[in-house]
């Protein structure tokens, strides 16, 4: 599998980076070693990190390789979501448009704000006393 031609797409989400690539094959789906049902246990997050191959058709036409380190289970598939969608593009040009058109080839630029000092948390103080 390794020395196939693939399709490379780089996606990022909150802390999240994921590398992934495309091989022509069948459909599986493998994140760090090990298949996607035991990385990623909700069904609601496997079915929306599989959207851009849904989309355009693509289910069962590639199998899905993906290395993601960092952030949580969200961001690793908001991170994963992105890669195989750029990496579709990457594959046929014509994927742009329906993927484009689902909002899937825009990165989400939420993160985690800093903390401040004299503050609990980002925003939150500590309680006001009078007296």
């Amino acid at each position: 599998m390794t020395s196939e031609h693939y399709y490379y797409g780089l996606g990022r989400r909150k802390s999240a980076v994921a590398r992934v690539r495309l091989y022509p094959g069948t459909g599986t789906v493998v994140v760090n070693g090990a298949p996607l049902e035991n990385v990623v246990f909700r069904a609601s997050s496997r079915q929306e990190l599989l959207r851009p191959l849904a989309v355009t058709d693509n289910l069962k036409r590639f199998n899905v390789q993906v290395k993601v380190d960092g952030g949580g289970i969200e961001g690793w598939s908001g991170a994963m979501r992105l890669g195989i969608a750029r990496a579709l593009v990457a594959a046929d040009e014509a994927n742009r448009r329906p993927l484009r058109q689902f909002g899937l080839l825009t990165r989400d630029p939420r993160e985690k704000e800093r903390k401040k000092f004299g503050l609990k948390r980002a925003r939150k103080a500590p309680q006001y006393t009078k007296r």
